[in-house]
């Protein structure tokens, strides 16, 4: 009896989602172009990250080393980016990693992906909210009108907050456009905000200076800051004053610059042929990103010694360090403007189309659906974001919500990369998204499926796990798969773990050492098997190259950027999924769809 509860139990945990029933899905009744979504992957991608993060990580983490930071931040997010690519190819639906999960490992993770989801997008709302106040208070509190009055008409100057209000009211108004004037109205901005940002690049390497990044003691003793070397305040100097592990809790940082790319795989019903515009708009918005980012980190830091930046300032502050009084406020005025066209997409809308998937799966209580749905219960739920939103600023570090973020947006990423890793091993009956109607047009042929891979008569032998039988995915194969997958995120983490001490393999202690020598025997061994195991024939329009390494490879840098963060939002982190946990074993696990 005992037993039959607990198989009952776990078959709720991993229980999948049909793709017959319905999905939630948004629909505007605009076709979109493949360079409509690179306009919007970048629009949603660079933003916030590269207007206030560079100074944080320069002047305290990284040093001129910052560009590296971005690149391996970038190249996470990229890894990320595939797999997200390949399951928009597989997945014909406006879905994210929520959809994704519960279609291929079950519905426990996929609860968990769609309530860290939630967070992600939550501390987005409070985060633009924060980087919108503060280069405000550049502008204002530092007296701008005094500033500029030298330039323009002294009404002009007097009344400035009266012109920001104008200018608040206009952006809350071209949301009534509706979806296609105001998407080009995101577009132009966008635009505008790639023209200022290659300004700030040429300017950087105009007026930048190559010993910025050579930096010596000497320098610090020039500027009176003799009191700090050694690794100390302000780093060693050179290119990487603060080391090769300020690289990684730079990167960990900078991670936040580059999430947005997955609203594109929510315009499927908008697009013509979603299985190939989708991963090309998500593959070239992050090159692109990447690009940007390696560009303007690279000029600031050559523009202004990194010990000058002060932590949290905005990326025009950089401009007074030159002299250019007059940029620093072109620059920030396109910067307030596309954080504030950004805002209604940075979380209203993926908050309610996140929640809504998870009430009609059941996940969550029904009545969230049907709340948000209506005029004005929407209006009603936008002030409620807001106003909590403002409420958690008083008691959270800006710092620490971009860290908070990170975790659960790595940890999405890595569930993503996971279901990548097991879904092309599979038999072909798991991974067609019509099964239903395939089973019925193919009811004869059952018998003659079953005989040629008859699930009872596998065994599992060693010479079957390197030389299988047979050259398509089998049951026993797919299950080889998935508990090799799964030991092998554990020794991941397990090599993460170990790996963060690192000034003890640097001193060449033979302990730690050789305990990740033998982690990479079991790792490449447990690798091997996987890769010898029969793939699909069913392949999507995308796939991801160089499976099984490239998803390994991104579940393994995402460990590696989440063992960067500090304790205490470990903690922050685990009360929210404390939180997620109680609603689904109360709730969730009894109502969701069967």
């Amino acid at each position: 009896m005992l037993r039959q509860a607990l198989h009952k139990f776990g078959q709720k945990l991993v229980h999948r989602r049909p793709l017959e029933q319905d999905v939630y899905e948004f629909e505007y009744g605009r076709s979109l172009s493949t360079l409509d979504l690179v306009a919007l992957g970048v629009g949603r991608t660079v933003g916030v990250g590269v207007y206030l993060l560079l100074a944080e990580v320069a002047s305290s983490q990284a040093g001129p080393a910052t560009v590296i930071c971005f690149l391996v931040a970038g190249l996470t997010s990229l890894l990320a980016g595939l797999c997200y690519a390949e399951f928009s190819a597989r997945v014909p639906h406006s879905g994210s990693a929520y959809l994704y999960c519960f279609v291929t490992v079950g519905e426990l993770w996929a609860f968990i992906t769609g309530w860290n989801l939630i967070l992600s997008f939550f501390i987005d709302a409070i985060v633009v909210i924060q980087a919108w106040t503060l280069i405000f208070d550049y502008l204002i509190v530092n007296q701008i009108s005094e500033s500029i009055s030298e330039h323009i008409p002294r009404v002009l100057a007097d009344n400035l907050v009266y012109f920001t209000m104008v200018l608040w009211f206009f952006l809350l108004e071209i949301q009534g456009l509706g979806f296609r004037g105001f998407f080009r109205v995101f577009k132009l901005f966008t635009l505008v905000k790639l023209l200022v940002l290659s300004f700030v690049i040429i300017s950087g390497f105009v007026k930048g200076d190559l010993h910025n990044w050579r930096l010596t003691e000497e320098d610090y003793i020039k500027a009176g800051l003799n009191d700090t070397s050694s690794l100390g305040l302000l780093g060693s100097g050179g290119f990487m004053p603060f080391g090769f592990q300020g690289i990684l809790h730079g990167a960990a940082t900078c991670f936040y610059a580059f999430i947005g790319f997955a609203v594109i795989v929510t315009r499927v019903k908008e697009l013509h042929k979603p299985e190939r515009s989708i991963p090309m708009g998500i593959v070239i918005s992050l090159l692109t990103c990447i690009l940007v980012y390696f560009g303007v980190s690279a000029a600031i830091t050559l523009m202004v010694p990194y010990y000058q930046l002060r932590p949290g300032s905005p990326l025009p502050e950089a401009f007074l360090h030159i002299g250019w009084g007059l940029a620093y406020y072109v620059v920030a005025v396109a910067i307030f403007c596309s954080i504030f066209v950004s805002m209604y997409w940075s979380f209203t809308y993926p908050i309610h189309f996140v929640i809504s998937m998870m009430a009609d799966d059941g996940l969550l209580f029904p009545v969230l659906a049907r709340v948000i749905t209506g005029t004005y219960a929407q209006l009603v739920f936008r002030l409620f974001i807001y106003a909590i939103a403002v409420i958690i600023l008083l008691f959270f570090g800006f710092a620490d919500l971009l860290d908070l973020r990170s975790i659960a947006t790595l940890l999405s990423y890595s569930l993503v990369a996971f279901c990548v890793l097991i879904i092309r091993y599979q038999p072909e009956r798991r991974n067609i998204e019509n099964e239903a109607e395939e089973e019925e047009e193919n009811e004869g042929n059952e018998v003659e499926v079953q005989e040629e891979n008859p699930p009872a008569a596998e065994k599992l032998t060693l010479q079957g796990l390197l030389f299988p039988g047979s050259f398509t995915p089998t049951p026993l194969s797919g299950r080889v798969v998935y508990v090799c997958s799964s030991l092998l995120v554990l020794l991941l983490i397990v090599l993460c773990l170990v790996l963060a001490q690192w000034p003890g393999l640097l001193s060449g202690d033979p302990g730690w050492i050789t305990v990740v020598v033998l982690l990479l025997v079991v790792i490449t061994g447990i690798t091997g098997i996987i890769w010898r195991q029969p793939q699909s024939s069913h392949l999507p329009h995308f796939k991801v190259p160089g499976l099984p390494l490239l998803p390994l490879l991104s579940i393994f840098l995402n460990v590696c950027l989440m063992m960067q963060m500090t304790a205490g939002t470990w903690v922050q982190f685990g009360a929210w999924m404390l939180t997620g946990f109680i609603i689904y074993f109360v709730y969730g696990i009894q109502h969701s769809l069967k």
